[in-house]
């Protein structure tokens, strides 16, 4: 995690497997099927498809402190299969930032996936507090979207 000016956060995590990268591809791009295998994600919803660039709403919600939080952004993708890029940008929301990417790639020692994000809170919100989280989320984000390939791919096996 890197701690950037007016509270903005960069953050990356990595896995590491040994998994075909389209298998990754087709569990990331199920966009109404996400909430299903990431954690802490309660709605996401296509909201429009116009060729490799995409619409989506999604609704993130968790306890925090003993309190239920709650975050909705609606995101434009843009999906980049060929370089194995699916780059995100928050359009609306309830951040003053929210961007990133996930990224796959395939090299001789396997297939990595690599989640950026670059998070930035409206004022007032306690980003300190909740960087914790974000490490959390993001490493439980990677092992849904990791867990959901392996089981797609074992029961094609």
């Amino acid at each position: 995690m890197e701690r950037l000016p007016q509270g903005a956060r960069r953050l990356a995590v990595q896995l590491r497997l040994d998994l075909d990268p389209g298998w990754l591809w087709t569990v990331l791009t199920d966009y109404e099927g996400l909430c299903h295998f990431i954690p802490n994600l309660a709605v996401s919803r296509l909201l429009w498809r116009r060729g490799s660039t995409v619409g989506l709403e999604q609704i993130g919600t968790q306890q925090f402190c003993g309190l239920r939080f709650s975050a909705a952004v609606e995101l434009e993708l843009q999906e980049r299969q060929p370089e194995g890029r699916l780059d995100f940008r928050m359009v609306r929301g309830d951040f003053r930032r929210f961007e990133g990417a996930w990224i796959v790639h395939r090299d001789p020692s396997g297939t990595s996936l690599l989640y950026e994000l670059l998070v930035q809170g409206k004022p007032g919100m306690p980003i300190g507090l909740i960087e914790q989280r974000l490490r959390d989320d993001l490493a439980a984000n990677l092992r849904g979207v990791q867990q959901e390939a392996l089981r797609r791919s074992a029961l094609l096996a």
